[in-house]
This record gives structure tokens, C-alpha cells and sequence, in this order.
């Protein structure tokens, strides 16, 4: 009995899930806190619930780098990451828009440095 189910579980088809990782190194601007960056990060993922998009801010402790912090935003996948940069991305066009309205506070606070793109295991 035992080996007719692993031979079940060997043969059923799987498919591979990965969480997509969207990491971007940034310099706070002077005049900038990490408080007053976390709160537009948070406003961030009000809105980025309404896209499966949700971000946390990483500051160093132990670096080689203690300068530069890191978002890192998270979707289910990356197909899901695609979508929701097309939706912020087409957003940014109207300066009333909660998108447009958000990025213009991350330009005041932060420069963006790099970004880098994942899939998570």
C-alpha cells in the first residue's frame, strides 16, 4: 500500500510556485527620516492591496553597507508583479491618481539606487 502511494505522489504532476521578490536599494534624501519614509511606505500598501503587492522596508544592522536601506515587495508570483508594475506604471499618467500622489512623496524622501528582481522558493 505504501509504495502504490508513493508512486501516486511520485507521478502526480506538481508545478513549481514561486513568490516573486522586488528588492530596491535606496538613500534616504536629508531631511528625510526612516519614520517619515515607513508612513509613505505604509500608504503604499493600502494601495498596494488592491494589487496583491505588499512591501517592508529592511534596515541594515550588520553591513558593509549601514548607509542604504532596502524595499522589498513581495507578489505571488511574478506574473502577478507584472501586472501590478502595469497598473502603477500606467497610474503615474494621472497626476491625481494615488500612484502619482505616492511617488511624488518617495522622490521627496528617498533616490532609488538599484533594483533587483527574485523568484522566492
Amino acid at each position: 500500500m505504501r509504495k502504490l502511494i508513493l508512486a501516486a505522489l511520485l507521478l502526480y504532476p506538481t508545478t513549481a510556485f514561486a513568490e516573486h521578490l522586488d528588492v530596491i536599494e535606496l538613500k534616504l534624501k536629508e531631511g528625510c527620516s526612516l519614520e517619515k519614509y515607513l508612513e509613505i511606505a505604509k500608504d503604499f500598501n493600502e494601495w498596494g492591496k488592491t494589487v496583491g503587492y505588499h512591501a517592508r522596508v529592511a534596515v541594515p544592522i550588520q553591513s558593509n553597507n549601514l548607509v542604504h536601506a532596502f524595499w522589498l515587495g513581495t507578489t505571488k508570483d511574478a506574473a502577478a508583479y507584472g501586472k501590478a508594475w502595469d497598473t502603477w506604471r500606467d497610474a503615474l499618467s494621472d497626476p491625481d491618481s494615488e500612484p502619482a500622489k505616492l511617488w511624488a512623496r518617495f522622490q521627496d524622501c528617498s533616490v532609488n539606487l538599484g533594483r533587483r528582481g527574485y523568484d522566492v522558493y
